[in-house]
């Protein structure tokens, strides 16, 4: 492996330049047209625009993306996650192609890739998986009619009506009713067809008030396979993450010990190789079942990086290049606290609506137990054409206790002025007694947050100030000590008072 095409675009694609440079590789990134002037695409040392179609399609463009590598003697794809990061097809493309794809074989992930076929693997690997329904391939419209009220009586209400394919909540509808289910199955196959083009769909027993816990597994090419413990990723909105932690309040030592060895079991049942997670729902009882395998790296990894100290991102690299695990299960420890922010682009005030703009003002405050995983500067523009996630903010600390204060800390003095974001709304729920208690599960935000809204205590003249006073001194009319009253409006700046990038002989 010498040169790496990174077939994604922000955080994530970042991340893995950055990755993939400390390793000593070269690195390829690809933009759509409205991605032209984004922080991927300078970082890395080529670039190619992918072009038409629409920019939402321009990153699930297989041939441009394998003609991209061909041309720039990329030798490896990095699929990052979402677009084609679970596709087979693209996979095995890449490997016909003579490239590496950093990432399982086409086979685990077809295997994988389906709720209802992992559900029977990993029931034939004895992991425990919840109590559902679903119909063989191509009958989904016999599921409809014949069996589903049935199956779904048998189960017992409430249920789950789910996609096979895909994730991220479409397609799902929770059935409270007998009477319900109809419109909840032609509903959630109708949005099961748009986003995967699948529309078969599922049934599973609704848990009530359940936590979402998931174990990070890794495996190489020579049989080796080891777990990086467990996150909680519990606090969800519309079924998407948005807070993760590490390691969970709620996990046991032996609930982490039988969850971690099914997880090994359901991997090993698929010659697993590359970083992946197994998902499971924890149950109020301690009973945990089998949800769903994600064959990628999660959004979420970075907290599974601090609190083991192991760089997945160089794992996934090194095992694609045929290297085995370098250490052992007894090797791995995990040590402290760690809890991820994402922030998105989104007003949580207006139902999590996705907002758009141009970011005026970034600060990306830095120190002990801090990390921010971002894809985004200062003038860049954020477009309605992708997922809301400007980047994610991490804390660490000696316990979750440190970890919450320390997070608090850094969403009090992470800046970003432009764009309307969830940063408050991610604020108030770290401040809150049920968080603090560890008190999370999946209806978390619905039961404790149903219907926020932002401190109304500062007026909208104040925050229109503290951006003025703020644009002010990143653009150097303000000295670093001084003060509001001791400003000097008299000529340009001082140069040794400007906080905007300036060397001498230009730039």
């Amino acid at each position: 492996m010498d040169k790496l095409l990174i077939a994604n675009r922000g955080e994530i694609a970042v991340r893995i330049c950055r990755a993939a440079q400390e390793l000593g590789l070269r690195t390829v990134a690809v933009y759509s047209e409205v991605d032209r002037e984004s922080l991927h695409v300078r970082m890395a040392e080529e670039a190619y625009e992918l072009g038409p179609p629409e920019p939402l399609q321009s990153y699930l463009d297989q041939d441009r993306l394998l003609d991209i590598a061909r041309v720039s003697g990329a030798d490896a794809v990095h699929p990052g996650y979402g677009f084609l990061s679970e596709n087979a097809g693209f996979a095995a493309a890449c490997i016909d192609a003579g490239l590496i794809f950093v990432g399982p074989s086409p086979d685990a992930i077809r295997r994988m890739g389906s709720k209802i076929a992992s559900k029977a693997i990993a029931t034939q690997a004895e992991v425990p998986v919840i109590p559902g329904f679903s119909a063989g391939d191509g009958e989904h419209e016999t599921f409809f009619r014949q069996h589903a009220p049935g199956e779904a009586a048998r189960i017992g209400y409430p249920i789950l009506v789910k996609a096979s394919a895909g994730g991220g909540g479409k397609g799902m509808r929770i059935v409270e009713a007998p009477g319900d289910l109809q419109a909840a199955l032609e509903a959630g196959a109708r949005e099961a067809q748009q986003a995967f083009g699948d529309a078969t769909l599922m049934l599973e027993k609704y848990l009530t008030q359940p936590r979402h816990v998931e174990i990070q597994v890794l495996g190489d090419q020579h049989g080796h396979l080891v777990h990086l413990y467990e996150r909680e990723c519990s606090v969800q909105r519309r079924h998407q993450k948005i807070i993760e932690e590490s390691p969970s309040p709620a996990v046991t030592p032996d609930i982490r010990e039988q969850m971690a060895a099914a997880a090994l079991r359901l991997a090993g049942a698929v010659n697993y190789t590359g970083a992946g997670t197994v998902e499971f729902m924890l149950g109020p009882d301690g009973q945990f079942y089998f949800l769903e395998m994600n064959t990628r790296l999660q959004v979420e990894h970075p907290i599974t990086e601090l609190v083991t100290g192991i760089d997945l991102v160089h794992q996934q690299l090194r095992i694609a290049r045929g290297e085995p695990i370098a250490f052992g299960q007894s090797d791995i420890l995990q040590r402290g606290h760690a809890i991820e922010c994402r922030l998105y682009a989104e007003d949580p005030a207006r139902g999590f609506l996705p907002a758009t703009g141009k970011i005026a003002v970034l600060r990306e405050p830095s120190g002990p137990g801090r990390r921010i995983d971002s894809g985004i500067m200062v003038n860049a523009a954020v477009t309605p054409y992708y997922d809301p996630i400007l980047c994610k903010l991490v804390s660490y600390g000696y316990d979750r206790h440190e970890a919450i204060l320390r997070m608090q800390s850094l969403l009090r003095e992470y800046t970003l002025l432009g764009v309307t974001t969830n940063r408050q709304f991610l604020l108030d729920i770290l401040a809150s007694k049920p968080f603090a208690a560890g008190d999370t599960d999946t209806s978390f935000i619905d039961r404790h947050f149903p219907d926020w809204q932002p401190d109304a205590s500062i007026s909208a003249e104040i925050r229109a100030l503290a951006a003025v006073g703020e644009m002010l001194y990143r653009s150097g009319h303000f000295a670093a000590s001084a003060t509001a009253a001791d400003a000097v409006a008299e000529g340009p700046p001082s140069p040794w008072q400007r906080r905007d990038g300036w060397r001498i002989g230009g730039g």
